[in-house]
């Protein structure tokens, strides 16, 4: 049994105390084996000066969508995505989805991110992509009927179904997976009807956005005469395990809703806030027993994929939108990117003790930001990001030793992403725009 020790770091303890000790890693088992004084270790890392945390679990994004960063900013959300994203999308080849992704994932470890949740297309490219880099993540094929005739939808929504059960369970069971109508206001009623109760038969949870803007939400309500997640109920769209992206414009039955049917809601404020979407009332759901993770939504609406960022824009923006400081502290908006990911994604993750799934990520507190380090808890959510990780562990193997990949190639990645965006954007009729890629 090797066995890896995290050795001279400060551990963030499950009851957000934060103590010195060393962390012992059963790398077999990818499990932590205990968390104190050891000098037990076949391999070492050093956490002098550092903060060991949970791995940040990512609960929402579209990673491979690092090829549009950049692409046509400061649109709403409507107008970005009918007239620049979908259009692009339209031409997506597998090789592009590789690309961004293998990309988006080298720079979720850089931030510390062990675990994602993604809604994106050629699933099976991203799945390659996390079974290569030694990470986690919940997977699924989105399935959308704008502009598609009846029978082309229906086709969608199966290719959702069967994918979710290829991809379910791989990679040694790093991979999980959803079924993801993209959204009740993008997706056939008829669709619905017919493959929600085929997806609840194969007990596979469903993922998908809504409530992201006021007019998604008035959109709903002349189609069907309901607010949009009143209407998912009826369909059967809410279950525990589901999980729903934005939540933004929402009343108080739709928020009694998600309480009493114990779905998880994923903030996404930076991509809410770059769409001029809203803000997601996340201290009220909190409030009423709803739970809330955290997420980056795709790196072309936020533009990174940076968790530390997310904590931190979370936090300000409760402030602003309800007046109180203390709407969402520092400990909720931490236990929303660890602990509540975890949930939400199924995976006994987000915590750093004996038994749970050795995803951790080391945080370097030397530079001068953290002094005199009054409140180590708060300045993870206030001051440090994805830059201060130093070290990067998931199921107990390390993926980023002293800021350097181990599982993935960074400049290949880079490479290869900037080339497959200028292929896709040539075949999508952009060819005079030139995107950017970047690994901060």
């Amino acid at each position: 049994m090797p066995t890896l020790r995290i050795t001279g770091g400060r551990v963030v303890q499950p009851d957000h105390t934060v103590e010195r000790a060393d962390v012992l890693i059963d790398q077999d088992a990818g499990t932590i084996l205990e968390v104190g004084d050891t000098d037990r270790g076949d391999d070492t890392l050093d956490a002098d000066d550092g903060l060991v945390i949970p791995g940040l679990v990512n609960a929402h994004t579209h990673v491979a969508m690092t090829l549009l960063r950049g692409f046509v900013e400061d649109q709403p959300l409507e107008q970005w995505l009918e007239e620049t994203v979908w259009p692009v999308e339209a031409a997506l080849e597998p090789a592009d989805v590789r690309a961004g992704a293998r990309l988006g994932v080298a720079e979720m470890i850089r931030a510390g991110i062990t675990a994602f949740s993604d809604m994106y297309f050629e699933v099976s490219e991203t799945a390659t992509v996390v079974e290569q880099a030694g990470v986690r993540a919940t997977l699924g094929h989105t399935a959308i009927s704008v502009g598609k005739e009846s029978a082309a939808a229906h086709a969608d929504m199966e290719r959702s179904l069967a994918v979710a059960r290829e991809v379910d369970g791989a990679a040694d069971g790093r991979i999980r997976a959803t079924v993801q109508p993209h959204n009740p206001a993008t997706v056939d009623t008829d669709v619905l009807e017919t493959h929600v109760p085929t997806a609840r038969e194969a007990d596979l949870p469903l993922h998908y956005h809504t409530n992201e803007s006021t007019r998604e939400v008035s959109d709903v309500i002349e189609a069907t005469g309901r607010r949009p997640i009143v209407y998912a109920d009826e369909l059967g769209m809410l279950q525990p395990g589901d999980t729903l992206a934005h939540c933004v414009d929402v009343d108080e039955r739709e928020i009694e809703l998600l309480a009493d049917r114990g779905v998880t809601v994923v903030h996404n404020p930076a991509a809410n806030m770059k769409t001029a979407s809203g803000i997601a009332p996340v201290a009220k759901l909190r409030e009423a027993g709803v739970p809330v993770a955290l997420g980056t939504d795709g790196p072309a609406s936020n533009n990174d994929l940076d968790l530390f960022d997310e904590m931190c824009d979370a936090a300000m923006v409760a402030k602003l939108a309800t007046g109180n400081a203390a709407a969402l502290p520092a400990r909720a908006v931490f236990e929303m990117a660890t602990v509540e990911g975890a949930r939400a994604l199924g995976i006994d993750s987000g915590r750093v003790g004996a038994g749970a799934n050795a995803d951790l990520a080391v945080v370097d507190t030397s530079e001068p930001k953290f002094g005199p380090g009054h409140s180590p808890l708060t300045s993870l959510v206030y001051t440090a990001d994805g830059s201060d990780v130093r070290h990067t562990i998931c199921d107990g193997q390390v993926l980023m030793r002293d800021r350097t990949l181990t599982t993935i190639d960074l400049d290949r990645a880079r490479r290869d992403a900037e080339q497959q965006a200028r292929r896709l954007f040539d075949r999508a009729g952009v060819a005079d725009t030139e995107p950017t890629t970047t690994v901060e």
